[in-house]
């Protein structure tokens, strides 16, 4: 993360280092991460390893894993539901019950909580964003 050749620092150190500092680094536990590029191409990530940085309350996602690129749409082993819509900063993973245009209502309320914003606007902006928390948490604001 800091420096080049891995001889730095240990890494208790630099977890108690980044702690003192306001960052609160996690470990997710996710079975497939999508991105979806505006070209038609998705890259997914099986098993990826994901540690989530939280920095005074702006959260940072690294991904670790091996991409493969697939055709937008097609679904590789999943049922047809995004990665990204069933996982959600600070959640355990689980997808609750989505309400209109199959936004999760967990995110709803991340959004609203966030912005202080009722869960009609919070639903709203994501809708307008095609469901990007951190964008639609920004348009709130």
């Amino acid at each position: 993360m800091f420096g080049g050749g891995g001889g730095g620092l240990d890494p208790r150190k630099m977890k108690q280092m980044m702690k003192q500092m306001g960052i609160d680094v996690d470990e997710l536990d996710a079975e497939e991460v999508i991105i979806r590029k505006s070209d038609g191409e998705e890259l997914y990530f099986d098993d990826p390893d994901i540690t989530v940085m939280d920095a005074r309350g702006q959260e940072t996602y690294q991904v670790v894993g091996e991409a493969q690129s697939r055709e937008a749409g097609s679904t590789g082993g999943t049922d047809g539901a995004s990665a990204v819509e069933s996982g959600d900063a600070g959640s355990s993973g689980d997808a609750g019950s989505s309400g209109d245009a199959g936004i999760p209502d967990e995110d709803v309320e991340i959004v609203a909580q966030r912005t202080g914003a009722s869960e009609d606007e919070a639903r709203e902006a994501l809708e307008d964003t095609g469901g990007d928390l951190a964008t639609a948490i920004q348009h709130l604001e």
